[in-house]
């Protein structure tokens, strides 16, 4: 009898399961994730799509995972399913040019083939995204269909020598200025709910059909315009994509230059006193118990061709970089190009001031762009070396951090006045 009963429950929880419509959740990969003439890339990804595929049909039997990954033929054809997922084939013209960021195509595709297939979550996911752990994924997933977020990005266990751009500049500018706590405003891997995916869409409109492939945007912004909740899975290693085509100088400008317009675009929203708060998520931990963080590698002696470059650029750049700054921070350059190396340290207020300072130039168009944008890598250069002469190990290196994102939190009513009233401070 009891084996009849728990026989009919079963069949009964089968036929609702089937009667309830699919879940479809859409994976891009980026049109970097495989080389236009080689399969290797997609089918390195395929095993942990597999394994992606079963930990969501264990979760939700009525799940269905559809795949899309960038194919170099004349047009995209759907393909049939396998291995537990579908895949969908579209059209890439080639490499995007930014290589490992997402761009305004990327997020623009994704709703293109959301709408097609119906689906209810997306995921972005970047180059090498076969170094992920299959549980970053399941909980990216589950944060957006469970918790509610729209937006949900992982937050890697990355050595204090890695991501300092993102230390320096992306992670403290967005939590001054959006109130965000996601420490990587510009992730690799996203994923996202049906109305981000449409909001992203949306931010595409304003871009050029020939830019958008170039062109990056910024979820965390959009979605604490929005209002929308965000959340971070906290996650182990992944092995960060190398652009060999891009050096220093045009990275910084096309990230740089890219964030700074992003400002002046959500100025309305940043310049509020008291910006609404944002919604976080609890997030969830798919560390494994070996990850670590690795020691400091760099020592003072890498200090020196930093420190060299800004002295040799001070002399070179001084009378550009005195028509975007003012008085104060260059009496504070002047000062540090003739600091003793073992004395050398950039304070944090000097350095939130000139990044500030920069992002108003760009939008008043003080000079070209181009110009501006490479005048501010040998001041990065800078600040990375006082970084190095002062972090010895992870908790030196969080410490720095913090205390720098502080500094752009307590700095901000400066933009907020020079933004306003930009005439009255003229260098």
């Amino acid at each position: 009898m009891i084996a009849e009963t728990t026989r009919e429950a079963a069949s009964d929880e089968t036929a609702r399961a089937e009667a309830t419509p699919p879940l479809r959740i859409l994976v891009c990969l980026s049109a970097s994730a495989a080389e236009p003439d080689a399969d290797h890339g997609r089918q390195t990804v395929a095993g942990l799509m597999e394994d992606v595929a079963a930990r969501l049909r264990s979760d939700r039997p009525n799940s269905q995972l559809m795949v899309a990954f960038p194919t170099y033929d004349a047009e995209g054809t759907e393909a049939p399913e396998t291995h537990g997922y579908k895949t969908v084939a579209y059209a890439a013209a080639g490499e995007s040019s930014t290589i490992w960021m997402h761009s305004a195509e990327d997020f623009r595709r994704a709703a293109t083939l959301m709408k097609q297939n119906d689906c209810t979550c997306c995921v972005l996911l970047g180059a090498e995204a076969q170094s992920i752990v299959p549980d970053t994924i399941s909980a990216m997933i589950h944060m957006v269909i469970e918790s509610g977020c729209d937006l949900a990005v992982p937050r890697y266990l990355v050595d204090p020598d890695e991501g300092i751009f993102n230390s320096a500049m992306l992670y403290p500018l967005s939590r001054s200025l959006f109130g965000s706590e996601v420490r990587t405003p510009l992730a690799l891997d996203i994923a996202m709910s049906s109305r981000m995916v449409e909001r992203m869409a949306a931010a595409t409109v304003r871009i050029p059909v020939g830019s958008q492939a170039s062109s990056i945007l910024w979820p965390v912004a959009e979605a604490a315009v929005a209002g929308y909740s965000m959340g971070e899975v906290i996650a182990g290693r992944r092995e960060e994509p190398v652009s060999p085509d891009m050096d220093l100088k045009a990275a910084l400008a096309l990230v740089a230059g890219s964030l700074f317009s992003d400002i002046e675009t959500k100025a309305a929203y940043w310049q509020r006193n008291r910006p609404a708060p944002l919604q976080m998520c609890a997030g969830e931990d798919v560390r494994n118990p070996g990850d670590t963080l690795a020691e400091f590698s760099m020592d003072a002696h890498d200090a020196d061709p930093l420190v060299d470059s800004f002295r040799l650029a001070y002399g070179n750049l001084h009378e550009i970089w005195s028509l975007v700054l003012p008085p104060n921070s260059l009496l504070g350059l002047k000062k540090l190009s003739i600091m003793p190396m073992e004395n050398f340290r950039m304070a944090d207020a000097l350095w939130v001031r000139i990044v500030y300072d920069f992002a108003l130039a760009h939008r008043l168009r003080t000079l070209n762009r181009g110009h501006l944008l490479g005048a501010l890598t040998p001041l990065y250069l800078a600040w990375v070396a006082s970084y190095i002469l002062q972090c010895r190990n992870a908790e030196d290196a969080k410490r720095c951090m913090d205390a720098l994102a502080a500094a752009f939190e307590a700095d901000k009513p400066y933009l907020v006045s020079r933004w306003r009233w930009p005439d009255r401070f003229n260098p």
